[in-house]
This record gives structure tokens, sequence and C-alpha cells, in this order.
């Protein structure tokens, strides 16, 4: 495939003796540039043929066939091309001008063509988890850098896409990160929508208000409707919502957009609303108080708070239960710190060029104790260790965007193994 041969020609793992069709020797000086958009393959790129060194563009193809069936020799863009690299050199080519470009076959070892097809096509979710054991434990934690970074960039990038939206406001940012966190993975979208439903400025208007606060949350995301109203409390919720919805002309969600199977009661939706709602009542300079935190007890304290009496003998609405605090614990504090602040302080940092918030950011990774899920407990089985939530969050950017859509080609570690370096 091409985007082996792609890996092959950047990472320099051809055979060396490399020639042109015409019997040419060639040396390979510079490799170039890989050009992920559209255009030649590699930019600016040194090959010495013959006696003659020459600096341009490569293009790489299966075989010849590709550069006609590519319409190349019709684009002025690859006039620049010096080389054409092929795995099956079947017949000459030549560019817009009319000018013959020189190509040369690539050679390189076998078992790096068995690695990437067994790497690809396995039907192992870890394909590479035997080699895993063996892989260097300092190169591993480089890469998990790496990875760690790729993920708040990423990360930073739809925080961006919010303050586009929200005309650069990190309070209203911080509102819909906050009300994602919420969600704790399986209702993560469903609360981003209800916060994304909710201006955090009809949020602030009630501020005063907790009752209301919970109406709004409750009636919004859909669970007021069709239900019996034979509960004081529910009747309230009900009533006040009732005002708002047309104050603010509001449309509730669908409240099945909720995923209320296999979860604790202390983790369903109804108790993490209510919790929400409790962290709401402050949310008024809640991201200039994150700011100012020095250390992650004072984030922690931010954020401990229990939802209303109501809530303390209700797991559901109109459904008593014996009396329980619902505080917010301190493994799903962990995760709203992840989710939520470290995110959106990194981000701050970035767009204000200001390290000392980009390493607040990490450091809070790195003093938070280590996740527990299926992604880590695999990684855990083949050897793997992990100290803190920083090394848990670069586990889940390596097995989301490379193993399972199998970018084994762009992964340090599926580089060692086809390399065989």
């Amino acid at each position: 495939m091409e985007q082996l041969l792609h890996y092959v020609w950047k990472h320099r793992l051809f055979q060396s003796d490399l020639k042109t069709t015409d019997g040419i020797p060639i040396e390979i000086l510079d490799v170039g540039l890989h050009n992920t958009d559209a255009g030649p393959d590699f930019f600016n790129a040194k090959v010495k043929v013959g006696e003659r060194v020459w600096v341009g563009n490569i293009e790489i193809h299966r075989s010849s066939e590709d550069w006609y069936k590519h319409q190349h020799d019709k684009n002025s863009v690859y006039n620049s091309v010096i080389l054409h690299v092929v795995e099956f050199a079947s017949g000459t080519v030549h560019n817009e001008a009319k000018l013959p470009i020189p190509q040369c076959e690539i050679k390189y070892p076998q078992h790096i063509k068995d690695n990437i097809e067994f790497l690809l096509n396995s039907d192992v979710s870890l394909p590479c988890c035997n080699y895993l054991k063996d892989y260097p434990s300092i190169h591993l934690q480089g890469w998990l850098n790496a990875l760690l970074l790729e993920r708040l960039e990423r990360k930073s990038a739809d925080i961006q896409k919010l303050l586009d939206r929200f005309n650069n406001s990190w309070a209203d940012v911080f509102y819909v990160l906050l009300s994602r966190s919420m969600g704790f993975g399986l209702n993560s979208d469903a609360f981003e929508r209800l916060a994304l439903s909710l201006p955090l400025h009809y949020i602030l208007k009630q501020g005063d208000n907790p009752l209301q606060i919970e109406a709004l949350l409750f009636g919004q995301s859909g669970m007021l409707d069709d239900i019996d109203l034979s509960d004081d409390y529910t009747k309230k919720l009900h009533q006040e919502y009732s005002f708002l919805k047309n104050k603010y002309s509001l449309t509730p969600l669908d409240k099945d957009i909720f995923r209320k199977l296999r979860i604790r009661p202390t983790s369903s939706p109804h108790i993490r609303i209510a919790q929400l709602a409790s962290l709401l009542q402050n949310i008024q300079g809640l991201f200039a108080k994150i700011l100012e935190c020095k250390d992650l007890g004072q984030i922690r304290l931010l954020f401990h708070v229990n939802a209303s009496e109501y809530w303390q003998t209700h797991y559901h609405l109109g459904e008593e239960s014996p009396r329980k605090n619902k505080y917010i614990g301190d493994a799903s504090l962990d995760v709203m710190i992840i989710n939520a602040v470290v995110p959106v302080v990194f981000s701050y940092g970035r767009r204000l060029n200001d390290e000392q918030y980009v390493d607040r950011a990490l450091n809070s990774l790195e003093l938070i104790k280590p996740e527990s899920n299926s992604i880590i407990k695999q990684f855990a089985l083949y050897g793997i260790r992990t100290r803190s939530a920083y090394d848990t969050q670069a586990l889940i950017q390596l097995k989301r965007e490379y193993c399972e859509k199998r970018k084994c080609l762009y992964c340090r570690i599926g580089y060692k193994l086809l390399s065989g370096k």
C-alpha cells in the first residue's frame, strides 16, 4: 500500500543500493518533508543521481501507472518532482512540461511488510501487545509525554471552537466543560447538550435561587415531562420550569439522551444534575478562582459540594430512599479536574502564551492518581504501569487515536516494531 511506501521512505527503511530504472546509482541525501496535503508527497528533498545533486520534491506510488491515473502529467504542480519512487516500475513518466522524471524502485525488508500486515489486519485490539513488555521504558515515557501534549492540544482546539462560539468568554466555555465532565463519560455528550441548550447567563440570573437553577436543569433535561407531580418538590420544580421556559423561550431536550442502565444510584443522571446545580450556584467567577488556585487541594475544595436537601433522601424524582449525603466523591472530583479544569487551564496558558498555566495543568495531572478504566487495565495486562493521570491520559490518547484507528505507522511503538531498530 502507498501509505507504507511513504513510511518506508520517511524513515529510511529502504535498501540503500538504489538505482534509477536506467541503472544510474542514487544516493538519498535528504528524504524531504512529508506533505499530508495536496501536491507532491515530500518537499525539499535532496537526491544525488549519478554525479549530479538535485533538490526538489518526491512523489511516491505503487506503480508507474499511478502517475498517469492521478493525472500528474497534466498538473504543473508536479513539475518540481525530481524523483518518482515506486514499488513496481512499469514504464516511463513525464511531467506537464513533457520532461522525463527519473524513477527508482524502492525495496525494503520482507519483515516490514509482514509486520504491518499483522498490525493493520489483526483482530486483536492491541496488535503489538506481545511487544509492549520489551519496549524500552525510556522510549515509552518519551512517547507518553508526546501523546499527552497531543491530547491536550486537541482539547485546546475544541476549546477554541467554543471560544469562537461564545465570543471569547472563558466563563461560558468553562460552564460547558464543567457540565460535560458531570456526565463522566457515559453521559458526557448529554450533559454538554444540556449546557449548550441552557445559556450561562440564564443560570446567572437565577444565581440567588437554588430551586430555580435545579428547575432549569431538570426541566431542560426533559426529566420533568410526563412525571408524577404528587411530590411537593417535583411539583415546585415543574411550576418554576414552566415559568422559566416561557420567560426564556426554552425547548427541553429528550430525556432519553441520558443513559440510565448499568449506572450506580449515586451516579444516576438525577444525582449528577442535582450536584451540577449545586456547583452552578457558585459559577459566577469560578473560572477566575481556578486560575488563582496554587495547588490541587484548593481546586478540589471549589468542587466539593453536596446536592440539595431533597436529594439526601432521593436518587430519583418522587422515589424516597434512606438518607445519604450526595457529595461529589474524590474519584469523581479527579475526573472533573482531568476533563474540565486541566484542559481549560492548559488552553488558557497556550492562548496567552503564559507557560505558568501550562505547567500548572501538567503538574495537576502528575498529582492525580492513575485512572482505572478498561483501556488502562488492558495496557496493564501487558506490563504498562502508570504512576498518575499524566500517564493514563497519554495511554487513552494512544488507544483511541492510534490503536483503534490502526495508525500503527504513526506510532513510535509501531515504528520500533516495523523497523526492528
